[in-house]
């Protein structure tokens, strides 16, 4: 029996409990990525050392209490882990390899997980594709088109069995866009939450979860936050109080210890105000009519499940959709920046320069930005608890070398099929992609949940709810 393809709760209470050696774990993940990888693309690097890493995880005193104990994690390769290059999707970027682990990383080995490889991202993390000089991420429901971006490889490597849990991170939707593309449900925290990105993007950008299903993704966010009262947020839609003080920020104490939840069954009832809006995108922007539809059967699954639940006309303002454009190429000129322009591709180098010229400008954004984090959000959203919208436009595009294309082709794609989600990230609230159907294309169809600040347990109760409902299932190819 392969451990490949089984939950991360179920892996780590079988390696707490002695009933498999995470090492054995380790190999079954490293065998199925073997297997699966060169059709998906999903891993820049696999790292072979995560079987001595497995078997120190196996020595550790305190293994009965680790919460990922033996759970292989993969890692978006725009985070710093010790030991391995982090190269962002470029050629530009240093073969040197990083000192020490970022922050989320080390949470994650100090839980107990296992980092099996770095995942594929498009150039700096710019764009919603998943194409760089190491590859291009394909999506296992479809692998003509792309896995989205950029957490491309994390959300693909999900979606196709080889591994139970990814870290990624998302600024202007690079958590959701490929989680919805790709059929697996990720969650964006609110600011301050869980430890952001080395480069966050001015506060646009933060470190999350991406799992097969949502209890694993709470138990994931739970330990990314230093948070055990997350990892059971999604039963109820609420924090409970934890049986033990929160796991510290960096748990180089063997003390630091965490005390698995007793099990119970499934979510249970809660009632809260949810508007849905199948079509939020400004005037003229257009919204595939399979995922307006497939929001109003999520609001109606919700409605069933005992919420007060409305429909919302009202759409985004035409001056955020400028602002979240300006914002997106401001950051991807800060970002450029640093790298020698000669090493970088032909996209990268225009979307910077695009960026440059509105810095210069003073149009860059943040003006926008302000007014729409210090009331325009709150009056957009009203006095619900969560709000219902489609996570994508359009289905994704074509799995193709984007990167060898220029500004206006790669901004009208991205812009065409994945401007749903940018406006969250410019006022910093919790968002999260959960797949509820499957498009007449074949491929998943997600809808994106929105709380105000602090509403990551809201979130995750609706989404478990949500997948009650609909049953998560594998690619075609990739379910065993």
């Amino acid at each position: 029996m392969s451990w490949a393809g089984r939950s991360a709760t179920e892996i780590a209470a079988a390696v707490r409990q002695g009933k498999v050696a995470a090492a054995a774990v380790a190999e079954d993940h490293l065998r199925a990525i073997a297997e699966r990888d060169p059709r998906v693309g999903a891993f820049r690097a696999v790292r072979e050392r995560a079987l001595k890493e497995a078997e120190d995880v196996q020595d550790r005193r305190d293994l009965s209490e680790l919460p990922l104990a033996g759970v292989p994690v993969a890692v978006k390769d725009n985070l710093e882990v010790a030991g391995e290059p982090m190269r962002a999707g470029s050629a530009a970027t240093s073969a040197e390899p990083k000192t020490a682990d970022h922050e989320t990383v080390a949470r994650l080995r100090a839980a107990g997980a296992v980092v099996i490889g770095l995942t594929n991202v498009p150039e700096l993390t710019l764009v919603g594709f998943g194409d760089s000089v190491y590859g291009t991420v394909r999506n296992p429901w479809d692998t003509a088109r792309t896995a989205g971006g950029s957490s491309s490889g994390s959300a693909a490597a999900v979606a196709a069995g080889m591994v139970p849990l990814a870290l990624g991170n998302d600024g202007m939707g690079s958590l959701r866009i490929p989680a919805a593309c790709c059929g697996v449900p990720a969650l964006k925290p609110g600011t301050g939450l869980v430890p952001a990105p080395t480069d966050d993007w001015r506060g646009l950008s933060e470190n999350g979860p991406i799992a097969a299903n949502i209890p694993d993704l709470a138990l994931m966010l739970s330990v990314l936050a230093g948070d055990p009262s997350l990892a059971e947020a999604w039963r109820s839609g609420r924090r409970t109080e934890p049986s033990r003080p929160p796991l510290r920020s960096v748990w180089a104490d063997d003390e630091a210890v965490w005390e698995p939840p007793p099990p119970k069954n499934g979510p249970e009832p809660f009632d809260l105000r949810v508007a849905y809006a199948p079509q939020p995108l400004p005037v003229g922007a257009p919204m595939d009519g399979e995922f307006r539809s497939a929001v109003r059967g999520a609001a109606e699954t919700l409605r069933q499940a005992g919420h007060t639940v409305v429909e919302r006309t009202n759409r985004f303002p035409a001056w955020l959709a400028t602002a979240t454009m300006a914002a997106w190429l401001a950051r991807a000129a800060e970002s450029a920046a640093p790298h020698d322009p000669h090493a970088l591709e032909r996209r990268s180098r225009a979307l910077a320069r695009a960026g440059r010229v509105l810095n210069r400008l003073g149009a860059n954004g943040d003006r926008g930005r302000d007014r729409w984090r210090g009331y325009g959000a709150d009056q957009w959203f009203g006095d619900a608890d969560v709000l219902v919208t489609p996570a994508l436009a359009a289905i994704p595009p074509k799995a193709e070398r984007w990167g060898e294309r220029g500004f206006v082709r790669n901004a009208l794609v991205n812009v065409r099929y994945a401007s749903a989600t940018g406006a969250w990230n410019m006022c910093g609230w919790p968002a999260m992609a959960v797949p509820v159907a499957t498009h007449s294309s074949g491929l998943p169809i997600a809808v994106q949940l929105i709380a105000p600040p602090g509403g990551e347990p809201h979130l995750l109760g609706l989404a478990a709810q949500l997948q009650t409902a609909h049953p998560p299932i594998r690619p075609p190819g990739f379910s065993s």
